[in-house]
């Protein structure tokens, strides 16, 4: 090794997953143009698996009783964030009304991501649809005007700039997991691609 050249800094945080540093930047990482969408047109649309659909505009959203989680959060490209703080609506909240006996999740956004979760990880307080970023209204690039938060598992679970979820009984890959990214991305875990 070069003397000097230490290579990634490394942390003793016992708090890190395996193969991750610390970052005190938030990257920003996207597969194609940053959608612009406008909050009196932005909606957010459950669909469960008979079809039935349950909306709100941003302003019913944010109507919705708001939380404020912080939260660690890890990026399969190898960077992790510790202790960000975010606001808005836990998704127990928007399910509270939702009837389904669907074990899977879709999330859909704008510009066409999508990505795959269990629907189990998405209830008892583990995810969020937060439209706050450090006490700003959450930037475009971030996912803005409103994005998934699911901290438990790989940061592109938490899908940007999110529009609704769909609810099935088959697991659907999704944009990343069609492309040999893991079904699940447990950072604890290193699932990083299919077969981790």
């Amino acid at each position: 090794m070069t003397p000097g050249f230490s290579g990634r800094p490394r942390s003793a945080a016992p708090d890190l997953p395996p193969g991750q540093y610390l970052t005190p930047d938030f990257p920003v990482l996207s597969a194609g143009p940053t959608p612009k969408v406008p909050r009196d047109t932005w909606e957010f649309v459950i669909t469960t698996e008979t079809g039935t659909e349950h909306r709100w505009s941003w302003d019913e959203m944010m109507a919705l009783p708001q939380q404020t989680p912080t939260v660690d959060i890890h990026c399969v490209t190898r960077w992790s964030k510790l202790g960000t703080s975010w606001r808005g609506v836990s998704l127990d909240t928007l399910f509270e009304d939702v009837d389904t006996a669907a074990d899977y999740a879709l999330a859909h956004c704008y510009g066409g991501y999508t990505t795959n979760l269990p629907l189990d990880d998405l209830l008892d307080g583990q995810a969020w649809l937060v439209h706050t970023f450090d006490g700003e209204d959450l930037p475009a690039e971030h996912g803005g005007p409103a994005r998934l938060l699911v901290p438990h598992l790989y940061f592109w679970k938490s899908a940007k700039w999110v529009r609704g979820i769909h609810l099935g009984h088959e697991d659907t890959p999704g944009f990343w997991e069609t492309a040999g990214y893991h079904d699940y991305g447990d950072p604890w875990r290193e699932q990083r691609y299919q077969g981790d």
